[in-house]
């Protein structure tokens, strides 16, 4: 009898050894996809923040209510002329004088 329960330890012996590594790999597999995930995030919110600091530098020159009257002051003081030709290569060709 003792014979025949040497292959079955064996078998079960190679069979726990094969679902521990199995577990391994699955636990290594959650990690590793854990670690991503945390660094598509931390791509993600390092856009985000980006996005938001280049909204805050483009708010200083919106028109808002308070800033009106001096905006209109800035553009009557620096008139442009945008009222001109050009030719295929992009060089001014006519110009007319603002009335």
């Amino acid at each position: 009898g003792g014979l025949t329960s040497t292959p079955f330890l064996l078998w079960s012996c190679d069979r726990e050894e094969r679902l521990r590594r199995e577990e391994e790999e699955l636990q290594d597999r959650k990690l590793q996809g854990a670690l991503n995930h945390a660094t598509l995030m931390e791509d993600f919110l390092k856009q985000k923040e980006r996005e938001v600091l280049q909204l805050q530098e483009e708010a200083r020159n919106f028109i808002t209510p308070e800033n009106l009257d001096e905006r209109i002051e800035e553009c009557l003081d620096n008139p442009h002329n945008y009222n001109f030709a050009i030719d295929k290569d992009g060089r001014v060709v006519k110009r007319s004088v603002p009335s």
